[in-house]
């Protein structure tokens, strides 16, 4: 059984960085779509990173490029977030989710709708 647990959310101001991290189990196979999808309250989910495991390629939601970037430790099954120049808009429950994929065809749009998630851990940004 896959499980996906988030941790690293916090309460920060504007500016300020945070990592999530995702530490994953139960993954029968190596090829997969790994990523990180976020939901404000009042707001509708927005698919915000992803990365290939296979071959580390990765994409992102136009609202945080060059501000967040998505790594992964694959000794570990540990998915990373890094949260740079965080805004009070990226407020937000974030939440790692996954799928099997044996091709490159991840998109960060859809991470949302991939067939395992989190619980998720809230980020907070005032300014």
């Amino acid at each position: 059984q896959v499980q996906l647990v988030e941790s690293g959310g916090g309460s920060v101001e504007a500016g300020k960085s945070l990592r999530l991290t995702c530490a994953a189990s139960g993954l029968r196979y190596s090829t997969y779509c790994m990523g990180w999808f976020r939901q404000a309250p009042g707001k509708e989910r927005e698919g915000v990173a992803v990365l290939y495991r296979r071959t580390g390629s990765t994409a992102y939601a136009d609202s945080v490029k060059g501000r967040f970037s998505i790594s992964q430790d694959n000794a570990k099954n540990t998915l990373y977030l890094q949260m740079d120049s965080l805004k009070p808009e990226d407020t937000a429950m974030y939440y790692c989710a996954v799928h099997y994929s044996f091709d490159d065809s991840c998109r960060a749009g859809n991470v949302f709708d991939y067939n395992y998630r989190g619980q998720g851990t809230q980020v907070i940004v005032s300014s």
